[in-house]
């Protein structure tokens, strides 16, 4: 199964993200949250993202979703430091909340990692409001 790692500045935003999806998908055992740094305050850390890809990987690839800024680029390293590991790792241009509910349920739907991509980055365009 497709693995999911939710990064966020906060610790708080990637677990109740995590919440969310274990509620829509709670088969899936390869959701990870990696917000925050390691006491929980603020910020991302790289090598902490690096260890939930290989946590979130089960053989089917890993999903990776950031809310900004340097969040983005501590996740962009992070798949940088697996280089030479045996791990497909792709960061998704989503919103973090709407991406990570929708790559939740199509990876435990079985879809492949391409089709768990494509479903996140359609939330872009979803209209909540008409």
């Amino acid at each position: 199964m497709v693995g999911l790692v939710i990064v966020s500045h906060s610790y708080k935003i990637a677990e109740g993200i995590k919440d969310l999806t274990d509620q829509v998908a709670p088969t899936h055992k390869g959701i990870i949250a990696a917000g925050g740094m390691e006491d929980k305050s603020i910020g991302t850390d790289a090598v902490r993202i690096s260890e939930a890809i290989k946590q979130a990987e089960s053989g089917d690839g890993v999903v990776v979703l950031a809310d900004l800024g340097s969040g983005i680029m501590s996740a962009e390293t992070a798949i940088e430091l697996l280089d030479g590991e045996d791990i497909n790792a792709r960061l998704v241009d989503a919103p973090i909340v709407e991406g990570s509910i929708a790559a939740a349920v199509t990876a435990a739907c079985g879809s492949k990692l391409e089709e768990v991509i494509t479903a996140a980055e359609q939330t872009k365009a979803v209209k909540k409001i008409n």
